[in-house]
């Protein structure tokens, strides 16, 4: 369960930093709002997935989940570059998630 936790929690930082952009410095209300509750939403899951799991392992799951996420929107959606370099590096930034869960199950 810890697991499904932190990858939710690491969803919520994408959704947080997405908001914070649009939020123009924190000078739009609904943006601002939303930044706030993802971002505690997403801490306060980093924090219970903690209890049970590796600090190291869980924390850059849980930043990878998001950078990831948060790139692949830019990408996707904000139209932003989409070079090689930065898609392979996208990629490896998957495989070391994976890696580290794999490395966590023992």
């Amino acid at each position: 369960m810890a697991w499904i936790v932190l990858l939710v929690s690491g969803m919520l930082e994408t959704v947080w930093a997405l908001a914070l952009k649009q939020s123009h410095g924190f000078s739009r209300l609904w943006p601002s709002v939303i930044f706030l509750v993802a971002a505690v939403a997403s801490l306060g899951g980093l924090a219970w997935a903690l209890k049970s799991l590796p600090v190291g392992t869980a924390y850059a799951i849980w930043t990878g989940t998001g950078a990831v996420l948060t790139a692949i929107v830019g990408i996707v959606w904000l139209k932003e570059s989409a070079s090689v370099l930065k898609l392979l590096s996208i990629v490896l930034i998957i495989a070391g998630i994976v890696g580290l869960r794999l490395a966590g199950t023992e």
